[in-house]
C-alpha cells in the first residue's frame, strides 16, 4: 500500500476483538476519514440504498460524499455501536448488497479511508492501493470485552459473540463466496492477544510505512 496516493484500509474484526476501536484510532493517526456501520446505516437512511438511488446520486452532484458528510455524519450517533455486539440486522438481500458495494465504492473513489466491516475486504479486493486486516482475540479476551462494554453476564455475552459470530460469517459465505476466517484474504492478520489497542494501531503504521518506502 502506498499511503503517498488515494488509499484504503479495510479492517474486519471479530466481536470484543477491538477491531472497531483499533480502525478509529488507525484513522485518526493517518489523518483519514473512518467508515463504519453507523456511516452508512446514515446513507441507507437518506438515500434508501439501493441501486437505482446510489446510482441517481453520484449522478446528480460529483460531490455528494462530501454533502454528505458535511449535512449528516456529524450528527451520525455510533456511541451505541459497541463495537457491533447489537447487531440484530444484516442485509439479506442481493439488491441491497449491491448498493451498499456502490456506496462503498463511491467512497474510496472521493477518498483516502479507513473502513470496517461490510464485508469491504471482498468489496474492495481489486482496490489498487488497499490493504486488508483481520483483527482477532482470544475467546475469553473477547467475552470480558462484551461484558464490559455491554454490561452482560457472562453466559449472555457468549450468546451475543456466537450469534454475531454465526451471522457474519454467513453473510460472507453467502454475498462473497469465501469464509472471513479465510487468512488467505487479508494481508495482515493481528491478533490481539497481549496488545492494547494502541499496539495493534503501531503494527499497522510499521507496516504502512514499510509498504510505502
Amino acid at each position: 500500500m502506498n499511503r503517498n496516493e488515494k488509499f484504503v484500509i479495510t479492517i474486519n474484526r471479530e466481536l470484543g476483538s477491538g477491531g472497531r476501536s483499533v480502525g478509529q484510532k488507525l484513522a485518526d493517526r493517518l489523518g483519514v476519514k473512518f467508515i463504519d456501520k453507523a456511516i452508512l446505516k446514515a446513507l441507507k437512511a437518506k438515500y434508501h440504498l439501493t441501486t437505482e438511488e446510489i446510482e441517481k446520486l453520484k449522478g446528480q452532484k460529483e460531490g455528494w460524499w462530501a454533502e454528505f458528510q458535511r449535512r449528516v455524519v456529524p450528527f451520525t450517533d455510533v456511541s451505541n455501536d459497541l463495537d457491533g455486539g447489537n447487531e440484530t440486522e444484516i442485509i439479506t438481500t442481493e439488491e441491497v448488497f449491491k448498493a451498499e458495494t456502490e456506496i462503498i465504492k463511491g467512497i474510496t473513489d472521493q477518498e483516502s479511508c479507513v473502513i470496517t466491516g461490510r464485508s469491504a475486504f471482498y468489496v474492495l479486493k481489486d482496490h489498487p492501493n488497499h490493504l486488508s486486516i483481520l483483527i482477532q482475540a482470544p475467546m475469553e479476551q473477547r467475552i470480558q470485552r462484551v461484558m464490559m462494554r455491554q454490561e452482560l453476564l457472562r453466559n449472555l455475552a457468549i450468546k451475543v459473540i456466537n450469534q454475531v459470530d454465526e451471522r457474519r460469517e454467513n453473510y460472507v459465505q453467502k454475498f462473497c463466496g469465501t469464509s472471513r476466517y479465510d487468512t488467505r484474504n487479508y494481508d495482515l492478520v493481528i491478533s490481539m492477544e497481549h496488545l492494547k489497542e494502541d499496539d495493534a494501531v503501531d503494527i499497522i503504521m510499521d507496516y504502512v510505512y514499510r509498504q510505502s518506502k
